[in-house]
């Protein structure tokens, strides 16, 4: 028996989440497991924790953001 669950987003991620979808058929289950994918569950070394991943993830967000120094300026910052 398949269950399912709500969840809550605001109308504004909806309508996001709508314009990433590849067909009018495909469920946000299905959207929302191909963007699950993009985060790497592991490599030729073994699987990732959960922690590490969330790690990924938050870094790629910061890159995206512009949330980063140069390696330059963190030295400077560091006194080296």
């Amino acid at each position: 028996m398949v269950g399912y669950t709500s969840i809550q987003i605001m109308p504004e991620t909806r309508m996001r989440l709508a314009h990433l979808k590849s067909s009018e058929r495909e469920t946000y289950d299905e959207l929302l497991n191909k963007l699950l994918m993009l985060v790497p569950e592991g490599d030729d070394e073994g699987k990732y924790t959960d922690e590490f991943r969330m790690g990924l993830l938050a870094a790629k967000l910061e890159l995206r953001n512009r949330r980063v120094i140069s390696h330059k300026a963190l030295k400077k910052q560091l006194g080296l």
